[in-house]
């Protein structure tokens, strides 16, 4: 299996197109729990190019019906990409100055709940810029958040077989 580099800009691009409306090959989450995690996987796989077919600790979207918990799920999400081995994207957790375009943050409780994964598209005046789907955004300030902890999922790079 070989490392392919991660393509951040591609994933900002997706993220510019789609994050006040719908691509239409994806399902559309927003009524049934959030529509997040969703957006950053399909931003995240515009980047990298490579799915995860694993049956259920994988990370793919075929249709609405026949995708892994991780493409949609925040905690799910967050688990593929730091513990991936395999083939398609990788990541560490990272504190959230160390972020770069096209990472993920996720927001969470105090509890250590994690509900949110908007996408990284820029940074301005030491802040993070962000898009994200059911409540839509694109260049919205993370401090325009309200949320107790925040976590950065930084990607290494993509496997490919």
């Amino acid at each position: 299996m070989k490392e392919i580099a991660y393509q951040r800009q591609a994933a900002v691009q997706y993220a510019r197109r789609w994050a006040f409306s719908r691509n239409p090959a994806y399902y559309d989450f927003s009524r049934i729990g959030g529509d997040c995690t969703n957006f950053a996987s399909q931003c995240i796989y515009a980047g990298a190019g490579v799915m995860n077919f694993t049956p259920l600790f994988g990370w793919f979207y075929r249709s609405a019906d026949d995708r892994t918990p991780s493409w949609t799920g925040v905690e799910y999400l967050y688990n593929f990409l730091v513990k991936n081995d395999g083939e398609g994207p990788f990541a560490e957790e990272t504190d959230l100055d160390k972020l770069e375009i096209g990472d993920i943050v996720q927001l969470g409780r105090s509890t250590g709940d994690y509900y949110h994964s908007p996408v990284v598209v820029g940074f301005s005046r030491g802040d993070i810029l962000v898009a994200a789907h059911t409540y839509d955004a694109f260049n919205k300030p993370l401090s325009s958040y309200s949320f107790a902890t925040a976590r950065g999922i930084h990607i290494l790079g993509v496997r490919k077989d």
